[in-house]
């Protein structure tokens, strides 16, 4: 006879996170412990290249709770985080990050929420601890900046750790789309959204994970994936360049023919016009690259993650939740 399911999965995706994974397993369990009801802990190894792979199936032996999943190679944060989503068997889901920035003795006051009715609760930061003012300003206004030209409302200071009812769940999995912003994706399927506010932790321990340069890769897809405002913006600039080249035209004419010894005219107002019509279709262009790349990724079709290793799940829905990837 099958092992009854959970009624909690919590989902954490692993990156070269070997200082973190005791503490993290330590405090989790503990939360999954208060719950008084079947729960697993579902840990996606996302390509590490140190010990974090050998902790998790370690864990897995001490605690039959644990089930992982390690993909083939490095997929990236937000492909980890959907194919936990695509195993988790939970009537609520859970996710949150490895790093402990999420604190999980929150998730008993998110639980609560979903029991009042909401089927998506996500934790809003209030106050960050430990972090660089540049951090600080550059996420305060990329979340500003996503909420104004987003075509859903996307909460402010909010990340990835949120709790998230089965029909949710099941309406995320079935999105087939490769460039995922689960943010971005959990707030546009609707339902009654919440918030619980908190004051985030820094890390315990390691390295961060998301450098600058995969925050800024992230700020991008999740402005080209929910707005189309970057398209419009291309006609504004091509419209101003144009009015702009008309102008210039009509004063190039005016000091040929009325000053011609003016010491305005000459190759230095030609280059000058030349280079800013040239930055304007380079943005442009960069801007329908941008696009056109995401089609490009859409038709190919491949699957969004490879599976190198599973443990702690019932063979049929192994089998299952394979096929969805």
């Amino acid at each position: 006879m099958p092992a009854p399911l959970p009624q909690y999965s919590l989902v954490i995706p692993i990156y070269n996170e070997e200082e973190n994974i005791s503490e993290l397993y330590r405090r989790v369990s503990a939360v999954m412990d208060r719950l008084n009801s079947p729960s697993e802990l579902i840990l996606i190894n996302d390509g590490s290249r140190d010990k974090s792979l050998e902790m998790m199936r370690d864990l897995h032996q001490r605690d039959k709770r644990v089930c992982y999943l390690s993909l083939a190679r490095n997929f990236g944060h937000q492909v980890a985080v959907t194919a936990g989503l695509n195993f988790a068997r939970g009537r609520v889901v859970i996710v949150l990050d490895a790093d402990l920035q999420d604190p999980p003795e929150l998730i008993p006051d998110m639980i609560e929420m979903w029991r009042q009715g909401y089927q998506v609760v996500y934790a809003q930061r209030i106050k960050r601890h430990k972090e660089s003012w540049f951090k600080r300003f550059t996420a305060y206004a990329f979340y500003r900046l996503l909420k104004s030209l987003a075509d859903v409302n996307i909460p402010t200071d909010t990340g990835d750790f949120c709790l998230m009812d089965r029909q949710v769940v099941d309406l995320l999995n079935r999105m087939p789309e490769r460039n995922r912003y689960i943010r971005g994706l959990r707030s546009w399927v609707g339902f009654r959204q919440t918030a619980v506010k908190f004051e985030r932790d820094p890390r315990f321990a390691g390295e961060v994970k998301y450098t600058f340069r995969k925050s800024l890769s992230l700020a991008i897809n999740s402005l080209v994936s929910f707005s189309r405002i970057p398209l419009r913006l291309a006609s504004y600039l091509g419209l101003i360049s144009a009015v702009f080249s008309i102008l210039m035209a009509c004063l190039i004419l005016y000091w040929r023919l009325l000053e011609p010894n003016s010491p305005v005219t000459g190759f230095a107002t030609i280059a000058i016009a030349v280079f800013f019509i040239g930055s304007v279709q380079l943005i442009c262009i960069g801007i329908l690259g941008e696009y056109i790349g995401r089609i490009y990724e859409e038709v190919k079709g491949r699957p969004l993650y490879t599976l190198a290793e599973v443990e702690g799940f019932d063979e049929s829905f192994e089998k299952t939740s394979r096929s969805n990837s």
